[in-house]
């Protein structure tokens, strides 16, 4: 039977606590030096919107756009659909971001967009989908924008 070289275990496991180490640097270092932009957000339900938003929506709800508002010390943001002629339609929100452009501070507010299908059956009565988010930002941005995206 031949013989085995011998191994040197402590050079052989020291080589793999290396390579461990190397790869655990590489993947997760560059997380913890990456600036993130994301503001965390809960949507609400209807009842657990406050007075004053539910006081101004009708203002906005002709609109298409996102707007934020300051309630006792938190920030809500708004997206609004417009004015719909049938029931089927819906928004919601998917993330939503700082960006800073030059020396400006923006939100942008990417919201996804849901259409009723042209088979669907829909009640044929005005409608105006909106969504109602409480975020984690501690002052209103200077600016908002709105991203859209269309769900089929």
């Amino acid at each position: 039977m031949p013989k085995l070289p011998k191994v040197n275990w402590k050079l052989f496991i020291t080589m793999v606590l290396l390579i461990v180490m190397a790869t655990c640097l590489v993947k997760y270092v560059p997380k913890l030096f990456k600036e993130d932009s994301g503001v965390g957000y809960m949507v609400l339900e209807t009842d657990q919107i406050p007075e004053k938003i539910t006081q101004i929506l009708p203002r906005y709800k002709m609109l298409e756009r996102a707007l934020a508002a300051k309630v006792d010390d938190n920030i809500y943001v708004i997206v609004t659909r417009g004015e719909k002629l049938t029931a089927g339609y819906d928004v919601d929100i998917d993330k939503i971001e700082v960006v800073k452009e030059d020396e400006e501070t923006k939100l942008v507010v990417h919201a996804i967009f849901k259409d009723p299908k042209p088979d669907d059956l829909v009640t044929q009565s005005m409608t105006h989908p909106y969504v109602v988010a409480k975020t984690e930002l501690k002052e209103l941005p200077a600016k908002i924008d709105l991203q859209i995206t269309q769900q089929e």
